[in-house]
């Protein structure tokens, strides 16, 4: 009888778990073809004979879909569901994957890429508001942390994979390759996601005990400054993900495996430093934690203008490392503010911000190569956004703590 008493809250405090598991198994093959590919980049801008400029925006592409379609995949989500909406990205994945697999020049590789990432964008949005919605409160810091482990996961695994089928059998078929794992991951997610319709309720967390009431998320100071602040900590780790293979053969002459190693290593480091940033999280002041993280963001991109291989290793894996974890607890920040229908809205701004310097990142950089002759100018830019993400953060924590000042007197 006690037994058959419990059962129901022991069924309650475990049934987020399996849905949990199938966001981040469909998350996990996206990001092996999104983050992965890049290893394969020199091979295709000497397919198609394009410059370090036309390179950034091939990869730079990402950040403007992201502009495009942050907001309306929040919203998509909202009327039609997660589930639905990250289904129809997966598939729309692999259509775009296919696409760039077939192309017969920069166009059309272009185009592929437009569509693989529109797909891409609308499944990345759904898993942070199924996240948000399927994990306790109490473990927010902690499942974004995990997240952020299998996104890095993914890289890890994902470049040697593209990498060494296309050594094989051609940069085209390791695309191929990661159009498969996209389809794969669509079914094992279409059979078992399931969100609980009892599910605990995002709760604020108490740094922002301010802004708890509920509000509409494009009025929410806390996810403008998540938008702004975190896609400049992060535009440092997108965008050399993409210019290792450059810099690792022109610099350090370095073929696609060397910089396949480099770009894992970055992402394998990057599992524990999410998941010890996620286990912080809950336990400390976000913002305090972003901060840091911030700080460190700055020399780490300074540092990525070294001539000592092993330097300029140890500064790609910080600044890969330390962008991904505070992109995950910027998400984490969010999920614990909004409550209920304005989680989609919410994340889908905060990814909107994402992309703008996702875009402006790798195009940058790629523009600043061609004019200047070297990476120097655009590794000094990446320094320069996280030392004004930090401005941000720092800013936000100051008004909190007006805020919380001025509210204290109310309360005794």
């Amino acid at each position: 009888m006690d037994a058959a008493a419990s059962s129901p809250a022991d069924s309650r405090r475990s049934s987020w778990v399996a849905p949990f598991l199938a966001v981040v198994f469909g998350m996990l093959v996206f990001q092996m073809s999104n983050l992965g590919f890049s290893p394969l980049l020199p091979d295709i801008q000497s397919t198609f004979r394009i410059t370090y400029g036309q390179v950034g925006l091939f990869t730079g592409i990402y950040g403007l879909i992201g502009i495009v379609l942050s907001v309306p995949a929040g919203l998509m989500a909202r009327c039609y569901g997660e589930k639905s909406i990250l289904l129809l990205g997966l598939l729309i994945v692999a259509a775009g994957l296919s696409v760039l697999a077939l192309a017969p020049d920069f166009a059309v590789a272009l185009m592929g890429r437009g569509v693989w990432l529109a797909g891409y964008r609308l499944a990345f949005v759904c898993v942070m508001i199924a996240v948000a919605l399927t994990a306790p409160a109490r473990l927010k810091g902690a499942t974004m942390g995990i997240v952020g482990a299998v996104s890095s996961f993914a890289s890890v695994i994902g470049a040697p994979f593209g990498s060494e089928i296309g050594k094989a059998l051609g940069w085209r078929s390791a695309i191929w390759g990661y159009a498969g794992l996209a389809l794969f991951g669509a079914i094992v997610f279409a059979l078992l996601y399931k969100r609980d319709p009892g599910a605990e309720a995002p709760a604020p967390h108490e740094a922002f005990a301010a802004n708890a009431q509920a509000r509409p998320a494009h009025k929410s100071l806390v996810v403008w400054v998540m938008a702004a602040g975190i896609g400049l900590l992060n535009m440092g780790g997108f965008t050399i993900t993409f210019f290792v293979p450059s810099v690792a053969k022109g610099v350090f002459h370095l073929g696609s495996s060397g910089a396949a190693l480099m770009i894992s290593s970055a992402y394998f480091v990057a599992i524990f430093g999410n998941l010890w940033c996620g286990y912080v999280a809950d336990r400390v002041d976000r913002l305090k934690l972003l901060i840091g993280i911030g700080a460190l963001l700055i020399f780490a991109a300074l540092a990525l203008n070294a001539t000592n291989l092993f330097v300029f290793r140890l500064a790609v894996i910080a600044v890969v490392a330390l962008g991904l974890a505070a992109t995950n607890q910027a998400y984490a920040t969010v999920g614990a503010v909004m409550k209920g229908r304005e989680t989609g809205p919410a994340m889908g701004l905060v990814s909107l911000g994402s992309g703008v310097y996702a875009y402006a990142g790798p195009q940058m950089l790629g523009l600043l190569r061609d004019w200047t002759g070297s990476f120097a100018a655009g590794f000094h830019m990446l320094a320069g956004a996280s030392a004004v993400g930090v401005a941000l953060l720092w800013a936000l924590k100051s008004i909190n703590r007006r805020r919380a000042a001025a509210l204290a007197p109310e309360a005794a």
